[in-house]
């Protein structure tokens, strides 16, 4: 239960080092949780067709504009594939971090009408029609949610896009909201009626918890946050080199799913240029295979004074 509330970030496991197969990944993973989510809200407008239930023809809008915001994902996945210019030296891998505060603002959305409607349906409560039909359609609503909130979440780990992970947790906290019509409706055909919004209330604490775990992972990508594991390995590596006498700084930062690096190293003080190019040609070459998802460093080597400063 903690996995699904609060997944813990996994920067360094099962890594694909290559960006444009990372990016294509992703692209897959948005392509099929697309088509999954939409196949969720079809196979939910024909519970609605059927039981003729208004509440659930308005979840099931929601849930197809939901499938939308896979897209601006998407086209950042597409842009972040385009080469750097001399405006955008860097590339273009930040518009994964511009998706990903949009989706932070969609799960924010979600936790608002979630909580100001079960508010309402506790003031004023409205008679619920159609029990089974309604629960039938939360079940289907959470199944579908559930397995794209786990695909995309997985991806997102697999490939370091913090965006595509803040996603698959906006597909989660859907899926709360179609578990909240599953229970409430359980509640209300054992006679509680008010089973509805108080289940609605608890949902929506459950989707401020996926919230918070989300803006944690976009706020910490946009402050050029890295796992403090992944500067510990590349400060060892970068020490076992030889010719390297200290590691003075290592310095990290994400660009969409590819990390960057600088690095300063001290050494011996009677290297000759030509060896101190060699080493920190070596350190480089030691870091990006020591450091999962690294596609470039940059290496600065200087002569190591008397007292190591």
């Amino acid at each position: 239960m903690r996995e699904i509330f609060a997944p813990h970030s996994h920067d360094a496991s099962d890594s694909i080092d290559d960006a444009l197969q990372s990016s294509a990944a992703g692209i897959r993973a948005v392509k099929i949780s697309l088509i999954a989510l939409t196949a969720t809200a079809v196979a939910q407008l024909v519970i609605v067709v059927l039981s003729g239930s208004v509440a659930l023809l308005a979840d099931t809008i929601h849930n197809f504009s939901d499938a939308l915001t896979s897209i601006p994902l998407w086209i950042a996945f597409v842009v972040g594939t385009k080469a750097a210019t001399r405006r955008y030296t860097y590339g273009f891998g930040r518009a994964e971090d511009i998706a990903g505060l949009f989706v932070v603002v969609m799960i924010a959305f979600s936790a608002i009408v979630a909580g100001v409607e079960s508010v309402r349906r506790l003031i004023d409560p409205v008679v619920i029609h159609n029990v089974g039909w309604v629960a039938a359609a939360g079940l289907v609503g959470f199944i579908g949610n559930e397995l794209v909130a786990l695909y995309r979440i997985r991806v997102g780990r697999r490939i370091g896009s913090v965006a595509l992970v803040a996603d698959g947790l906006h597909a989660r906290t859907d899926g709360f909201t179609s578990l909240a019509v599953l229970l409430g409706a359980g509640g209300v055909a054992l006679g509680y009626p008010l089973a509805d919004p108080i289940f609605g209330l608890l949902i929506t604490a459950a989707i401020l918890a996926v919230l918070r775990t989300a803006v944690r992972d976009v706020f910490r990508r946009l402050m050029d946050g890295v796992d403090p594991v992944l500067v510990d390995a590349a400060e060892t590596a970068l020490a076992a080199q030889p010719g390297v006498r200290q590691v003075r700084s290592v310095k990290m930062r994400w660009v969409g799913h590819r990390l960057h690096a600088d690095a300063e190293l001290d050494i011996d003080p009677s290297t000759t240029l030509v060896d101190a190019h060699r080493i920190a040609h070596n350190a480089e070459h030691t870091l990006t295979h020591a450091v999962p998802k690294l596609s470039t460093a940059l290496i600065h080597a200087y002569p190591m004074k008397g007292d190591g400063e």
